[in-house]
């Protein structure tokens, strides 16, 4: 049973006509909400915590439909200090959530996370709508 719908890497939102871009955006079937990923390459910086407020709220805001449970955010990045991320994320009660690239492990994850091939899929429908679009 499919768990986790691949929604869109680095899905455009346009808010007050600045666009900006979410670096994965999934839904969780079973949770019913969306979930928005943001990937850094860096140490944590308290400054991350108000971006990825701002995309969590701004999903529930364009997105999130009346039947759908609060968007929840995931932050992954090299590393953390504890108190930095304490203190930037209180509070927010925005439910999200910090990890680093070291305390992720991909097994027991694999029934969570869309396959391959899901992906592919995706990225193929995607490719045929924009065809379909730029042909209308």
């Amino acid at each position: 049973m499919e768990r986790v719908r691949f929604y869109r890497r680095q899905k455009e939102i346009i808010v007050s006509g600045k666009t900006r871009k979410i670096d994965l955006l999934f839904y969780h079937i079973r949770l019913r909400c969306y979930v928005v990923v943001e990937l850094k390459v860096v140490s944590f910086e308290p400054e991350f915590a108000g971006e990825l407020n701002f995309y969590v709220n701004a999903v529930d805001e364009l997105m999130k439909g009346a039947d759908d449970n609060p968007t929840i955010g995931l932050l992954i990045c090299r590393d953390k200090d504890s108190t930095e991320v304490k203190w930037a994320f209180r509070g927010i009660n925005t439910p999200m959530g910090v990890a680093t690239f070291d305390h992720i492990s991909i097994k027991g994850m694999e029934d969570y996370l869309p396959t391959n091939e899901q992906i592919q899929k995706q990225i193929e429908l995607a490719e045929q709508e924009l065809r379909h679009n730029e042909a209308t």
